[in-house]
């Protein structure tokens, strides 16, 4: 199995907000004990030959406090059940998962559902709104159910109604909102209970593309203000890179690779990873540090601009070619420490494949 580690800026000194360890969901007869009797460690094989299926294979996870975590895949690959997993809203057949520290699986019914009512805010595909209730009962629903007085609750609902942009449809109806609206508001609902961790399963595939784009642009700028965790399910490797911090890509159940976006396309692990990876446009993803040259202290070369090595070179191509030459790569302490070429952003952009794989997967190992 491969689940590779990643170089996601900035995670040691992050908190660890959810973890799974060897977490496996296996569907089949008294698949529990089956699993043990296999020291949780079945072969494909094994599990064909028994008639079991694996939703879940293996898998082992951190997702970091404030950063959003994408797991994508194909259908069937497993994303909305290791999601699940992670709530308890399916059982895990093994393995551990753990929240703030705590292990969930040894809570009661009573303590996980205060978890999942105080912490965990839940979007899903099929925005579920409640057609009886205008959009302000629907987003404050959920601190009904929490037991909050109707001002108290109303007057949060309302804040998050304005902060998805739905002040003044406070009391339409869902069959009154388009879709991009409608899922607005499930969004909105969600936040009300002030989550400690988000998730998201696939929340815009529904959505046709133009509202899609904007969906993805409330979502991240929703995140500069809020700086929640996210876990985020999609199937649209475009949207992963646009909106993760770092990528878990699933087959079969399995996690085969985790890294950044950038880690994934300059060093995919598998064959299938680099399937996945190969229609993406590089300047998308490629940061100017994954391209420039390193400065020397001798370095005497002119520069026009400064960029930073964080900057992915789709968002400083223009500003770079329109300088007139190369450009000065500065880190977060804005010190220089390298220098990114007008040809090397040129080769960027018309070159798709630009990057050594054979060289990144040798670094790789």
């Amino acid at each position: 199995m491969t689940q590779t580690t990643d170089n996601f800026r900035g995670k040691d000194e992050r908190k660890i907000k959810l973890s799974c360890q060897q977490l496996w969901k296996v569907f089949g007869k008294d698949a529990e004990q089956w699993l043990k009797n296999h020291n949780n460690q079945p072969s494909r094989e094994e599990l064909l030959q028994a008639g079991m299926l694996a939703g879940v294979r293996d898998a082992n996870v951190d997702v970091y406090e404030g950063e959003i975590f994408v797991i994508m895949g194909l259908s069937g690959s497993g994303k909305s059940t290791l999601v699940r997993c992670f709530s308890r809203l399916i059982e895990a057949t093994a393995g551990q998962v753990s929240f703030d520290g705590q292990n969930l699986q040894t809570l009661s019914d009573f303590e996980l559902n205060e978890i999942r009512r105080h912490k965990m805010g839940m979007v899903f595909q099929h925005f579920a709104l409640l057609p009886h209730l205008t959009v302000l009962g629907n987003v404050s629903f959920p601190l009904e159910i929490q037991g909050q007085g109707k001002q108290t609750r109303e007057k949060r609902a309302m804040e998050m109604i304005e902060l998805v942009g739905l002040q003044g449809r406070e009391n339409y109806y869902p069959r009154e909102l388009s879709g991009g609206q409608q899922q607005r508001v499930g969004i909105a609902r969600s936040l009300a209970v002030e989550p400690d961790i988000w998730f998201l399963d696939e929340p815009f595939s529904a959505l046709d593309p133009l509202i899609r784009k904007e969906m993805q642009d409330e979502f991240l700028r929703l995140q500069n203000t809020l700086q929640k965790t996210i876990v985020f399910i999609t199937h649209d490797f475009d949207e992963a890179i646009r909106l993760a911090d770092r990528i878990a890509i699933m087959k079969d159940g399995e996690i085969v690779q985790t890294g950044t976006p950038e880690d994934l396309v300059l060093n995919p692990a598998t064959s299938y990873v680099e399937e996945f990876t190969r229609g993406i446009m590089r300047a998308k993803v490629l940061s100017v540090k994954s391209v420039m040259e390193t400065k020397t202290t001798d370095d005497s070369r002119h520069t026009t601009t400064s960029v930073s090595e964080h900057a992915r070179i789709d968002d400083i191509a223009t500003t770079v070619m329109d300088s007139g030459g190369d450009a000065t790569v500065l880190n977060s302490d804005n010190k220089a420490i390298g220098v990114l070429t007008r040809q090397a952003v040129i080769d960027v952009l018309i070159n798709r494949d630009i990057v050594d794989r054979g060289k990144s997967r040798t670094n790789h190992q």
